[in-house]
Protein backbone atom coordinates (compact mmCIF):
# COMPACT_ATOMS: atom_id res chain seq x y z
CA UNK A 1 0.00 0.00 0.00
CA UNK A 2 1.40 3.92 -0.63
CA UNK A 3 1.85 5.86 1.79
CA UNK A 4 -0.46 8.11 0.26
CA UNK A 5 -3.11 6.06 0.68
CA UNK A 6 -2.34 4.66 3.92
CA UNK A 7 -2.76 8.60 4.99
CA UNK A 8 -5.84 8.82 3.20
CA UNK A 9 -6.85 6.25 5.59
CA UNK A 10 -5.38 7.23 8.86
CA UNK A 11 -7.39 10.64 8.15
CA UNK A 12 -10.74 9.01 7.73
CA UNK A 13 -10.24 7.05 11.11
CA UNK A 14 -9.18 10.46 13.10
CA UNK A 15 -12.26 12.02 11.69
CA UNK A 16 -14.07 9.08 12.69
CA UNK A 17 -12.84 8.34 15.85
CA UNK A 18 -13.83 12.23 16.57
CA UNK A 19 -17.39 12.50 15.35
CA UNK A 20 -18.18 8.97 16.55
CA UNK A 21 -18.41 9.60 20.30
CA UNK A 22 -21.42 11.64 19.74
CA UNK A 23 -23.74 9.20 18.87
CA UNK A 24 -26.73 8.89 21.40
CA UNK A 25 -26.70 5.42 22.91
CA UNK A 26 -29.87 3.53 22.76
CA UNK A 27 -31.50 2.53 25.97
CA UNK A 28 -33.99 -0.04 27.45
CA UNK A 29 -34.85 -1.91 30.40
CA UNK A 30 -33.53 -5.24 31.37
CA UNK A 31 -38.11 -6.18 31.57
CA UNK A 32 -37.90 -4.97 27.57
CA UNK A 33 -36.42 -6.59 25.02
CA UNK A 34 -34.82 -3.67 22.95
CA UNK A 35 -34.11 -3.72 19.41
CA UNK A 36 -33.22 -6.83 17.87
CA UNK A 37 -29.73 -7.46 17.23
CA UNK A 38 -28.57 -7.55 13.23
CA UNK A 39 -25.10 -8.16 11.36
CA UNK A 40 -25.30 -5.50 9.53
CA UNK A 41 -25.81 -2.63 12.07
CA UNK A 42 -22.89 -0.33 13.83
CA UNK A 43 -23.41 -0.55 17.58
CA UNK A 44 -20.76 1.80 19.71
CA UNK A 45 -19.90 1.81 23.63
CA UNK A 46 -23.45 1.89 25.02
CA UNK A 47 -26.01 1.02 22.63
CA UNK A 48 -27.94 -1.87 23.65
CA UNK A 49 -29.48 -4.62 21.71
CA UNK A 50 -31.21 -8.11 22.54
CA UNK A 51 -30.52 -11.17 20.90
CA UNK A 52 -32.48 -14.94 21.49
CA UNK A 53 -34.59 -13.42 24.51
CA UNK A 54 -31.66 -11.40 26.57
CA UNK A 55 -30.51 -7.80 26.33
CA UNK A 56 -27.07 -6.61 25.97
CA UNK A 57 -25.37 -3.65 25.68
CA UNK A 58 -21.68 -2.52 23.77
CA UNK A 59 -18.61 -1.83 25.65
CA UNK A 60 -17.05 -0.42 22.43
CA UNK A 61 -17.83 -0.18 18.49
CA UNK A 62 -18.89 -3.66 17.28
CA UNK A 63 -20.35 -5.15 13.88
CA UNK A 64 -21.28 -8.47 13.03
CA UNK A 65 -20.58 -10.14 16.19
CA UNK A 66 -23.52 -11.59 17.32
CA UNK A 67 -24.15 -11.08 21.21
CA UNK A 68 -22.57 -13.18 23.55
CA UNK A 69 -20.20 -12.63 21.03
CA UNK A 70 -16.19 -13.88 22.08
CA UNK A 71 -14.37 -10.48 22.13
CA UNK A 72 -16.14 -9.53 25.74
CA UNK A 73 -17.76 -6.72 24.06
CA UNK A 74 -21.12 -7.36 24.84
CA UNK A 75 -22.26 -6.84 28.23
CA UNK A 76 -25.04 -9.30 29.47
CA UNK A 77 -27.94 -7.31 30.92
CA UNK A 78 -30.27 -10.68 31.76
CA UNK A 79 -33.22 -12.24 29.91
CA UNK A 80 -35.46 -9.56 28.60
CA UNK A 81 -39.45 -10.21 27.53
CA UNK A 82 -40.66 -11.31 24.59
CA UNK A 83 -38.72 -13.05 21.62
CA UNK A 84 -35.98 -12.14 19.11
CA UNK A 85 -36.99 -12.21 15.50
CA UNK A 86 -34.10 -14.21 13.38
CA UNK A 87 -31.40 -11.48 12.16
CA UNK A 88 -32.60 -10.53 9.03
CA UNK A 89 -35.82 -11.60 9.21
CA UNK A 90 -37.79 -8.85 9.94
CA UNK A 91 -37.22 -4.55 9.68
CA UNK A 92 -36.65 -3.88 12.97
CA UNK A 93 -33.85 -0.66 12.58
CA UNK A 94 -34.21 2.89 14.09
CA UNK A 95 -35.79 5.92 12.52
CA UNK A 96 -33.46 8.00 10.10
CA UNK A 97 -33.14 11.28 12.46
CA UNK A 98 -31.82 14.52 10.56
CA UNK A 99 -28.43 15.89 12.25
CA UNK A 100 -27.29 12.47 13.99
CA UNK A 101 -24.16 11.03 13.27
CA UNK A 102 -23.96 7.80 11.30
CA UNK A 103 -20.81 5.91 11.11
CA UNK A 104 -20.83 3.43 7.65
CA UNK A 105 -23.14 0.61 7.70
CA UNK A 106 -26.29 1.84 9.95
CA UNK A 107 -29.30 1.04 8.96
CA UNK A 108 -32.49 3.39 9.42
CA UNK A 109 -35.75 3.56 8.64
CA UNK A 110 -37.05 6.56 6.53
CA UNK A 111 -39.99 8.68 7.06
CA UNK A 112 -41.08 7.01 3.61
CA UNK A 113 -41.14 3.97 5.41
CA UNK A 114 -38.24 2.11 3.51
CA UNK A 115 -34.81 1.25 4.75
CA UNK A 116 -31.43 2.11 3.91
CA UNK A 117 -27.63 1.73 4.69
CA UNK A 118 -24.72 4.28 5.35
CA UNK A 119 -22.40 3.79 2.80
CA UNK A 120 -20.18 6.50 4.41
CA UNK A 121 -19.96 8.15 7.72
CA UNK A 122 -22.29 11.25 7.34
CA UNK A 123 -24.08 13.66 9.95
CA UNK A 124 -27.36 12.64 9.50
CA UNK A 125 -28.26 13.34 5.86
CA UNK A 126 -31.43 12.83 4.25
CA UNK A 127 -30.96 9.17 2.37
CA UNK A 128 -33.55 10.56 -0.54
CA UNK A 129 -31.19 13.00 -1.25
CA UNK A 130 -27.53 11.96 -0.50
CA UNK A 131 -27.07 9.26 -2.48
CA UNK A 132 -23.60 9.07 -2.29
CA UNK A 133 -23.63 8.60 1.67
CA UNK A 134 -27.10 6.40 1.72
CA UNK A 135 -27.86 2.98 -0.36
CA UNK A 136 -31.52 1.87 -0.53
CA UNK A 137 -31.39 -1.56 2.32
CA UNK A 138 -33.74 -4.43 2.02
CA UNK A 139 -33.48 -5.38 5.56
CA UNK A 140 -36.23 -8.16 5.12
CA UNK A 141 -33.51 -10.20 3.35
CA UNK A 142 -30.41 -11.63 5.48
CA UNK A 143 -26.69 -10.79 3.61
CA UNK A 144 -25.96 -13.15 1.52
CA UNK A 145 -24.42 -15.96 3.32
CA UNK A 146 -24.32 -18.69 1.00
CA UNK A 147 -22.60 -19.31 -2.55
CA UNK A 148 -26.24 -18.83 -4.29
CA UNK A 149 -26.82 -15.67 -3.31
CA UNK A 150 -23.23 -14.41 -4.94
CA UNK A 151 -23.27 -13.01 -8.12
CA UNK A 152 -20.22 -14.84 -8.98
CA UNK A 153 -20.25 -18.63 -9.16
CA UNK A 154 -17.50 -20.69 -7.88
CA UNK A 155 -16.90 -22.26 -11.28
CA UNK A 156 -16.47 -18.13 -12.50
CA UNK A 157 -14.19 -17.66 -9.39
CA UNK A 158 -12.02 -20.78 -10.15
CA UNK A 159 -11.77 -19.15 -13.85
CA UNK A 160 -11.00 -15.98 -12.94
CA UNK A 161 -8.27 -17.44 -10.51
CA UNK A 162 -6.76 -20.82 -12.11
CA UNK A 163 -3.87 -21.09 -10.51
CA UNK A 164 -4.61 -19.19 -7.13
CA UNK A 165 -2.98 -20.08 -3.39
CA UNK A 166 -5.51 -22.71 -2.05
CA UNK A 167 -5.31 -19.95 0.67
CA UNK A 168 -7.84 -17.61 -1.15
CA UNK A 169 -11.10 -20.19 -1.13
CA UNK A 170 -14.29 -19.41 -2.75
CA UNK A 171 -15.94 -20.02 0.82
CA UNK A 172 -13.81 -17.81 2.42
CA UNK A 173 -14.77 -14.71 0.40
CA UNK A 174 -18.49 -16.00 1.10
CA UNK A 175 -18.65 -15.74 4.11
CA UNK A 176 -17.20 -12.22 4.29
CA UNK A 177 -19.63 -11.61 2.35
CA UNK A 178 -22.00 -10.47 5.60
CA UNK A 179 -19.33 -8.02 7.13
CA UNK A 180 -20.71 -5.60 4.05
CA UNK A 181 -24.16 -6.41 2.74
CA UNK A 182 -24.30 -3.67 0.39
CA UNK A 183 -20.91 -5.00 -0.99
CA UNK A 184 -22.49 -6.29 -4.90
CA UNK A 185 -26.22 -6.24 -3.50
CA UNK A 186 -26.72 -2.68 -4.51
CA UNK A 187 -28.20 -1.46 -7.80
CA UNK A 188 -29.76 -3.55 -11.06
CA UNK A 189 -28.10 -7.04 -12.17
CA UNK A 190 -25.94 -5.51 -14.29
CA UNK A 191 -24.27 -2.97 -11.72
CA UNK A 192 -23.84 -5.70 -9.33
CA UNK A 193 -22.15 -7.74 -11.66
CA UNK A 194 -19.72 -4.86 -12.40
CA UNK A 195 -19.20 -4.07 -8.87
CA UNK A 196 -18.03 -8.04 -8.54
CA UNK A 197 -15.45 -8.08 -11.76
CA UNK A 198 -14.14 -4.41 -10.53
CA UNK A 199 -13.11 -5.48 -6.93
CA UNK A 200 -11.98 -9.41 -8.09
CA UNK A 201 -10.05 -7.71 -10.99
CA UNK A 202 -8.04 -5.18 -8.29
CA UNK A 203 -7.55 -8.04 -6.30
CA UNK A 204 -5.98 -10.01 -9.04
CA UNK A 205 -3.91 -7.01 -9.92
CA UNK A 206 -2.93 -6.77 -6.30
CA UNK A 207 -2.02 -10.13 -5.29
CA UNK A 208 -0.69 -11.53 -8.85
CA UNK A 209 -3.80 -13.61 -9.27
CA UNK A 210 -4.46 -14.25 -5.69
CA UNK A 211 -0.82 -16.73 -5.57
CA UNK A 212 0.88 -13.58 -2.68
CA UNK A 213 -0.83 -13.14 0.76
CA UNK A 214 1.82 -11.53 2.34
CA UNK A 215 3.92 -8.30 0.84
CA UNK A 216 6.57 -9.78 -1.14
CA UNK A 217 9.54 -7.76 -0.04
CA UNK A 218 10.20 -8.51 3.93
CA UNK A 219 12.73 -5.49 3.51
CA UNK A 220 9.87 -3.10 3.84
CA UNK A 221 7.86 -5.01 6.82
CA UNK A 222 9.52 -2.60 9.86
CA UNK A 223 8.53 0.48 7.78
CA UNK A 224 4.77 -0.17 8.22
CA UNK A 225 4.63 1.01 12.06
CA UNK A 226 3.77 4.56 12.83
CA UNK A 227 4.66 4.65 16.50
CA UNK A 228 3.05 7.99 16.87
CA UNK A 229 -0.25 6.56 16.91
CA UNK A 230 -1.73 6.57 20.78
CA UNK A 231 -1.81 2.61 20.63
CA UNK A 232 1.24 2.26 18.91
CA UNK A 233 2.45 -1.00 17.87
CA UNK A 234 1.87 -3.70 20.19
CA UNK A 235 2.27 -6.70 17.65
CA UNK A 236 5.74 -5.55 17.30
CA UNK A 237 7.89 -3.03 14.86
CA UNK A 238 7.51 -5.27 12.03
CA UNK A 239 4.03 -6.88 11.98
CA UNK A 240 1.52 -4.84 9.80
CA UNK A 241 3.12 -5.76 6.15
CA UNK A 242 0.54 -6.09 3.38
CA UNK A 243 -1.55 -9.20 3.66
CA UNK A 244 -4.48 -9.68 1.90
CA UNK A 245 -6.49 -9.29 -1.44
CA UNK A 246 -6.03 -5.69 -1.20
CA UNK A 247 -2.70 -6.38 0.75
CA UNK A 248 -3.86 -4.17 4.18
CA UNK A 249 -0.48 -2.29 5.38
CA UNK A 250 0.08 0.24 8.23
CA UNK A 251 -0.42 -0.29 12.20
CA UNK A 252 -3.48 2.47 12.04
CA UNK A 253 -4.82 0.81 8.77
CA UNK A 254 -5.01 -2.73 11.15
CA UNK A 255 -6.19 -0.85 13.51
CA UNK A 256 -9.11 1.23 11.88
CA UNK A 257 -9.89 -2.39 9.97
CA UNK A 258 -9.94 -4.38 13.50
CA UNK A 259 -12.24 -1.94 15.02
CA UNK A 260 -14.81 -1.98 11.73
CA UNK A 261 -14.91 -5.94 11.64
CA UNK A 262 -14.83 -6.59 15.21
CA UNK A 263 -11.37 -8.25 15.32
CA UNK A 264 -8.55 -7.85 17.25
CA UNK A 265 -6.15 -6.96 13.97
CA UNK A 266 -3.90 -4.29 15.97
CA UNK A 267 -2.81 -7.00 18.37
CA UNK A 268 -2.81 -10.17 16.14
CA UNK A 269 -2.37 -8.92 12.31
CA UNK A 270 -1.43 -12.28 11.45
CA UNK A 271 -5.40 -13.67 11.19
CA UNK A 272 -5.42 -11.34 7.65
CA UNK A 273 -2.53 -14.51 6.79
CA UNK A 274 -4.30 -17.17 8.99
CA UNK A 275 -8.34 -17.23 8.17
CA UNK A 276 -8.97 -16.38 4.64
CA UNK A 277 -12.64 -15.15 5.58
CA UNK A 278 -10.26 -12.12 7.88
CA UNK A 279 -8.47 -11.39 4.97
CA UNK A 280 -11.69 -11.17 2.19
CA UNK A 281 -13.41 -9.03 4.97
CA UNK A 282 -10.39 -6.70 5.18
CA UNK A 283 -10.47 -6.29 1.32
CA UNK A 284 -13.96 -4.88 1.57
CA UNK A 285 -13.39 -3.30 4.43
CA UNK A 286 -11.10 -1.28 2.32
CA UNK A 287 -13.47 -1.35 -0.75
CA UNK A 288 -16.66 -0.54 1.26
CA UNK A 289 -15.31 2.37 3.51
CA UNK A 290 -11.77 3.79 2.38
CA UNK A 291 -11.50 6.28 -0.35
CA UNK A 292 -7.60 6.20 -0.39
CA UNK A 293 -5.91 8.37 -2.10
CA UNK A 294 -8.92 8.62 -4.54
CA UNK A 295 -12.24 10.83 -4.00
CA UNK A 296 -14.88 7.96 -3.46
CA UNK A 297 -14.87 4.28 -2.20
CA UNK A 298 -14.61 1.86 -4.38
CA UNK A 299 -17.80 0.69 -3.88
CA UNK A 300 -19.00 4.53 -4.38
CA UNK A 301 -17.21 4.52 -8.09
CA UNK A 302 -19.05 1.05 -8.81
CA UNK A 303 -22.45 1.99 -8.32
CA UNK A 304 -23.01 5.57 -9.09
CA UNK A 305 -21.73 5.53 -12.28
CA UNK A 306 -18.45 6.98 -11.91
CA UNK A 307 -16.52 4.29 -13.56
CA UNK A 308 -13.53 1.51 -13.21
CA UNK A 309 -11.21 4.08 -13.47
CA UNK A 310 -11.94 5.70 -10.16
CA UNK A 311 -11.34 2.48 -7.93
CA UNK A 312 -8.09 2.43 -9.61
CA UNK A 313 -7.79 6.06 -8.44
CA UNK A 314 -9.09 4.87 -4.67
CA UNK A 315 -6.76 2.17 -4.41
CA UNK A 316 -3.24 3.63 -5.77
CA UNK A 317 -3.92 7.30 -6.96
CA UNK A 318 -1.27 9.04 -8.67
CA UNK A 319 1.10 6.30 -8.55
CA UNK A 320 -0.74 4.72 -11.63
CA UNK A 321 -3.54 7.34 -12.46
CA UNK A 322 -2.85 10.87 -14.55
CA UNK A 323 -0.12 9.07 -16.11
CA UNK A 324 1.83 7.84 -13.13
CA UNK A 325 1.94 4.21 -14.77
CA UNK A 326 -0.25 3.69 -17.69
CA UNK A 327 0.84 0.11 -18.14
CA UNK A 328 -0.13 -0.87 -14.57
CA UNK A 329 -3.67 0.84 -15.52
CA UNK A 330 -4.05 -0.79 -18.90
CA UNK A 331 -2.94 -4.23 -16.71
CA UNK A 332 -5.95 -3.40 -14.29
CA UNK A 333 -8.64 -2.16 -16.96
CA UNK A 334 -7.83 -5.47 -19.15
CA UNK A 335 -8.36 -7.97 -16.30
CA UNK A 336 -11.74 -6.03 -15.40
CA UNK A 337 -13.17 -6.17 -19.18
CA UNK A 338 -12.16 -9.94 -19.19
CA UNK A 339 -14.21 -10.72 -15.75
CA UNK A 340 -17.23 -8.36 -16.44
CA UNK A 341 -17.46 -10.47 -19.83
CA UNK A 342 -17.04 -13.58 -17.81
CA UNK A 343 -20.14 -11.87 -15.80
CA UNK A 344 -21.87 -11.16 -18.81
CA UNK A 345 -22.01 -7.40 -18.59
CA UNK A 346 -20.51 -4.65 -20.41
CA UNK A 347 -18.05 -3.03 -18.78
CA UNK A 348 -19.55 0.46 -18.92
CA UNK A 349 -17.75 3.61 -19.09
CA UNK A 350 -14.79 5.88 -17.62
CA UNK A 351 -12.38 2.74 -17.46
CA UNK A 352 -9.35 4.79 -17.37
CA UNK A 353 -7.60 7.09 -14.77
Amino acid sequence: MSRLRALAALAVLTIAGTLMAIIPAATASAATCATSWHSSAVYTGGMQVSHNGRNYQAKWWTQNEAPPGTSGVWQDLGACGGSTPPPGGTCNHPNWVAGTWYPAGSVVRYTNGLYYIAEHDNPGYDPTISTWYWDPYSCGSPPPTDPGDFVVTEAQFNQMFPGRNSFYTYAGLVAALNAYPAFTNTGNSTVRRQEAAAFLANVHHETGGLIHIVEQNPANYPHYCDSGQPYGCPAGQAAYYGRGPIQLSWNFNYNAAGNALGLPLLTNPWLVENDAAVAWKTALWYWMTQNGPGWMTAHSAMVNGAGFGETIRSINGSLECNGGNPAQVQSRVNRYQQFAGLLGVPPGANLYC
